[in-house]
């Protein structure tokens, strides 16, 4: 079943740089979801996703330099780098994590939902960062969200910006360094009480567990989008992706999902 679950996700990219919309929409079920980035108003059903499509893919081409598959149950996490050319004088190297979940549908797969983590607020200033060269782009992006998306539209993916901070961020790096060295009482120290920490969605798990299969963890890619932080987990030749659920004003760690490679 995993190769049949790559197998789908990998049509995403290949019809996106083929501009194909009508086949990249196609791999979604008919309530299909897509929250891009992760913090923005969803995207639900063919017609708005053909309207995602039209505002943010259509336009550019984008490549998908993939680091990691991880597929667990019906579900494919992927840790990658976005390469997003927004105009003759503009590409930009975006970090991501996407996570696609797959739904059977009349004896095939297709995409329930995809969820994009990045961070926009960076995004935004690496885009800046061109000065003039990236006014064009930032035309051409504005002109397609008003026309495509609408002032809703445009207002729910500036939702993006709203999102978990740095401190976050640090919380879940604390969390998995304490978990690497197998020090159980710093890693109980990030979390609130009553925290889930679950294999994938589903398996309970315990911090000693995660310490067994996670000795010598590091980060090496943290993002914080909407109120979950995901982080890229190198623990020797094992590796994994973690997500980390936090409110805003929360001051602790409210559930870990850990997806083993």
């Amino acid at each position: 079943m995993d190769q049949a679950l790559l197998a789908v996700v990998e049509r995403s990219p290949q019809a996106a740089a083929a501009h194909d919309r009508a086949g990249w929409v196609g791999l979604f079920t008919a309530d299909g979801r897509v929250e891009d980035p992760v913090g923005s108003r969803p995207h639900t059903g063919a017609a708005e996703i053909g309207r995602f499509y039209d505002t943010f893919i259509g336009p550019r081409e984008i490549s998908f330099h993939r680091d990691l598959d991880i597929v667990r149950g019906s579900s494919v996490i992927r840790d990658l780098d976005l390469e997003v050319v927004m105009g003759s004088a503009v590409t930009m190297t975006i970090p991501a994590i996407l996570r696609y979940d797959l739904r059977e549908v009349d004896g095939e797969w297709r995409i329930a939902l995809l969820q994009a983590y990045w961070e926009l607020p960076a995004m935004l200033w690496e885009f800046l960062r061109n000065g003039a060269a990236a006014v064009p782009a930032t035309v051409q992006l504005s002109r397609g969200l008003l026309r495509n998306q609408r002032l809703r539209g445009a207002v729910g993916f500036a939702a993006g910006f709203r999102r978990v901070g740095s401190r976050h961020k640090t919380l879940v790096e604390t969390f998995v360094n304490a978990v690497g060295r197998g020090d159980r009482f710093a890693a109980l120290q990030t979390l609130s009480s009553g925290a889930a920490i679950t294999l994938g969605d589903g398996d309970t798990a315990e911090i000693v567990e995660l310490a067994e299969r996670c000795a010598g963890a590091v980060t090496t890619k943290v993002i914080a989008a909407g109120q979950t932080v995901v982080a890229s987990v190198s623990a020797g030749p094992r590796r994994g992706v973690l997500f980390a659920d936090i409110t805003r004003r929360g001051t602790g760690i409210q559930r870990i999902r850990y997806f083993p490679q």
